[in-house]
Order: C-alpha cells, then sequence, then structure tokens
C-alpha cells in the first residue's frame, strides 16, 4: 500500500485497553497501522517480500517503514476495535492453538538443553536474549522482560497459549534457530528440540510437522 519514510509517519504508544502492554501505532494522512513485523537494516528484500505479500497476495492495507536502522511492515487497525483484536496484527486472527503450542515447546527445549549442556550462565543470557526479540518485535503478551521470561517455563498444553499470529511464529522459528546457532556452533540441535512436539496431542504434532513443511523459516528445522 504505502512505502514511507520515518518523517513521513507519527508513532506513539498508546495502552491496550484490555489489557496492561503499550501498543506501538504508527499514523499517516489520518489512517492508522499497528506494528507486525521488524527487520534489520541488512533485511530489506526480506521485509520487502513480507510488505508484498501482505499487499499483493492477501489484500491487506499495510506501511513498509524505512529507517536508517531497520525496516518494518504495520498493518492497518481501527483504533476502536482494538479492543475485539488482541492479536498484535491489525486484526489478523491468531495462528492455530496447536501451531503456538509447538513452537513453545521448541523454545523450552532449546532453553533446556542450553541450561544441561552449558550451565545456568549461558541459560541466563539465553533468557536475556529471548526476552530482547520478543520486546523488540512486540509480540503479544511478551512486551515485557519478566513476561517474555516466563514463556520459557509454563506448560503449553496445559496454559492459554499468547494470540500470536502465523507471522510472529515465523518471525520466532528463525530467531530460535540463530540462537540455538549461536549458543551450540551448529545446527545439530534442531532434532533434540523436535522431539519435545511428542508432548502435542498426535492430530496437532502431524498438523504442526506439516506446517514446517511450508514455512520458509521451517524449512531451517527439517
Amino acid at each position: 500500500m504505502f512505502i514511507l519514510k520515518r518523517q513521513d509517519v507519527d508513532i506513539k504508544n498508546i495502552k491496550h485497553p484490555q489489557k496492561d502492554q503499550q501498543i506501538p501505532i504508527l499514523s499517516y494522512q489520518g489512517q492508522t497501522f499497528r506494528l507486525l513485523s521488524v527487520f534489520n537494516a541488512s533485511q530489506e528484500e526480506e521485509a520487502r517480500s513480507l510488505w508484498r505479500d501482505l499487499t499483493d497476495n492477501r489484500g491487506k492495507a499495510c506501511v513498509l517503514l524505512e529507517e536508517p536502522e531497520r525496516f518494518s511492515v504495520w498493518g492497518k487497525v481501527r483504533l476502536e476495535a482494538l479492543d475485539e483484536a488482541d492479536d498484535g496484527g491489525g486484526g489478523a486472527a491468531p495462528a492455530a492453538q496447536g501451531l503456538i503450542q509447538g513452537c513453545l515447546l521448541l523454545l523450552q527445549s532449546l532453553f533446556f538443553d542450553v541450561e544441561d549442556l552449558l550451565g545456568n550462565k549461558q541459560a541466563d543470557l539465553f533468557e536475556k536474549d529471548v526476552a530482547s526479540f520478543l520486546t523488540q518485535w512486540h509480540f503479544p503478551q511478551a512486551t515485557s522482560e519478566k513476561a517474555a521470561k516466563s514463556l520459557l517455563t509454563l506448560d503449553p498444553l496445559a496454559t492459554k497459549v499468547p494470540p500470536w499470529e502465523e507471522l510472529h511464529l515465523q518471525r520466532l522459528l528463525e530467531e530460535m534457530h540463530r540462537l540455538g546457532k549461536n549458543y551450540f556452533g551448529n545446527a545439530n540441535f534442531t532434532e533434540r528440540a523436535l522431539d519435545a512436539l511428542e508432548d502435542l496431542p498426535a492430530g496437532d504434532r502431524s498438523g504442526f510437522m506439516g506446517w514446517l513443511d511450508q514455512s520458509p523459516p521451517g524449512k531451517l528445522w527439517k
């Protein structure tokens, strides 16, 4: 829809009407947009690809914001509709519960492996790294360090999972794989992490593996 520069827009944080969190809102010519995804300066092509996919293929009204240090994609949202759309993506529906649960199981498996194999000091650093990217990209219900860290220990099969969209999950897959390689030095951790999916019900596990096959960042894990 639009490719804009920082000087073209106004960005401010507003309090979510139902939750204790701040939401970044971009305003342009009387329209409001909510943050969907953030890319660093070297990921311009990925940012443009996501923006084109959302606008051309999915028919969404989106802004691609170009800044010196990053690119970000924003989806159109009505401020009065925020209390109806608490998913962090401009009114899009959260991903299937089984996908969110599966991603949380992978994340927790990585954390436990870092703790068991590399020690408590590295586990503390891993916690901080996870909290950093979850808050940086405004994952719903993970916008504080405390909330982000709690995701490493909650039981995703017995607790209400965050209302993340598929875009959040794809970003999470990428970041988990990047962190895993940083901590372990190779990609051998993926097989151990995928073993954690045995905790999912058979139908959800099958659906998750099928989603991994179809998702570009999911192929990193296969």
